[in-house]
């Protein structure tokens, strides 16, 4: 892919920058700081972000970082004083101040096009959204896991967005501390993420909306849906969770979880790493493991990661489920380690208008080359009508 900014332009295939039309020979550290800058759009990209993401979690010296971003200042024709292209904001991290173009997508993908946006949610947080195709609205709610721009490509997202914006206008967002969001947590809780899932329905202008759920956005809709029972039209509840480990009383479980992504988080090739997209896709392709593995580390940083399931762990939304007013599909898979499937077997017992179905699947997030794939996108098409 081929992204243009200023009047510099970075071939992602090719490893190259060029400036002006001319090649400007970057280390690789350095090529990989602009093409992080690239992809956040002007999104703050925190010195955390940098570590994770640069350096795949080392810890470097602060005259190492200051002396990359000089580095990278100077290839595409900045410096310092001016930061005119990339803008540092003290003791925060950096950004790209200058708009971004893309072309190049991967062959298949020309007609597709999304459009990336920010909003503002009720504490302050800057939330990323993007929506693409048209019809009748969608709104996809955030997950754990999210990168507007790398979700576009991957063959673990791609095919579901193409689906879900298949004669429909798909609205979906970066939760706060994820993505091309802002990458801070702000003492979030599932009321202050079913604000960000309402922020970004004020922005795209929805009334009433059907709302698509997996995993830990079920109950941040389930939230928003109790809060506004007016603009929910429908809702599709695949693998989530109504009662966080911390709420049921096992916080033992919590804290190992949190202690395995500090020490693991974006460190490629890591034990880690691997186990945690096997837990999350046993029956997955190596391609759809590798892409999982990628986005942890261009997702969140290990801080905000453990931070987030924190926050996942304290759910308990089981005093919503009798308030929500629209009719429900309820879908979990049978072998889900992430998730049990009594969660959603409590929640579809709960809402007065659901219907559950049970998917023959190990797989938490489900994938392309699972058998269960095409019932669950059957499923949605039929219900969503």
């Amino acid at each position: 892919m081929r992204i243009r900014f200023a009047d510099c332009e970075l071939d992602l295939a090719r490893h190259s920058l060029l400036r002006a039309g001319a090649p400007v020979h970057v280390e690789p550290q350095v090529f990989d700081l602009i093409a992080c800058l690239v992809a956040a759009r002007g999104a703050l990209v925190t010195y955390d972000d940098l570590i994770a993401q640069v350096w795949q979690g080392r810890i470097v010296s602060d005259a190492t970082m200051a002396a990359r971003i000089s580095a990278a200042r100077a290839a595409v024709g900045d410096d310092g004083r001016r930061q005119a292209v990339i803008r540092t904001l003290p003791r925060r991290g950096v950004q790209l101040a200058v708009p971004v173009e893309a072309d190049g997508a991967p062959t298949g993908a020309a007609a597709r096009r999304q459009s990336i946006r920010y909003t503002t949610s009720r504490d302050g947080t800057a939330i990323a959204w993007a929506e693409t195709g048209d019809g009748p609205p969608l709104l996809r709610g955030g997950h754990w896991l999210s990168h507007l721009e790398h979700d576009w490509d991957s063959p673990v997202w791609q095919p579901v967005l193409d689906d879900l914006s298949r004669g429909r206008r798909l609205i979906r967002y970066d939760p706060r501390g994820t993505g091309l969001s802002d990458r801070v947590l702000n003492e979030a809780d599932v009321d202050r993420l079913a604000d960000d899932l309402e922020a970004v329905a004020d922005a795209a202008g929805l009334d009433r909306f059907p709302i698509y759920a997996i995993s830990q956005s079920v109950p941040v809709a389930i939230a928003f849906a109790a809060r506004h029972p007016e603009r929910v039209s429908r809702m599709v509840l695949v693998n989530g969770l109504v009662l966080g480990s911390t709420a049921a009383g096992d916080r033992a479980r919590t804290d190992t979880m949190v202690g395995m992504i500090r020490s693991g988080w974006a460190v490629p090739g890591s034990a880690f790493m691997k186990a945690v997209a096997t837990v999350f896709m046993p029956r997955a392709t190596p391609d759809e493991l590798a892409s999982f593995e990628e986005m942890q580390g261009l997702s969140a940083s290990a801080d905000i990661a453990a931070g987030i399931r924190t926050v996942i762990a304290d759910i308990d939304v089981r005093d919503r489920l009798e308030r929500i007013a629209c009719p429900v599909l309820v879908m979990h898979s049978s072998g889900d380690s992430v998730q049990d499937p009594e969660q959603s077997k409590l929640l579809a017992r709960r809402v007065p208008d659901a219907e559950y179905h049970l998917l023959d699947s190990p797989n938490h997030v489900l994938v392309p080359s699972d058998p269960m794939w095409a019932r669950c996108v059957s499923e949605v098409d039929r219900f969503l009508g």
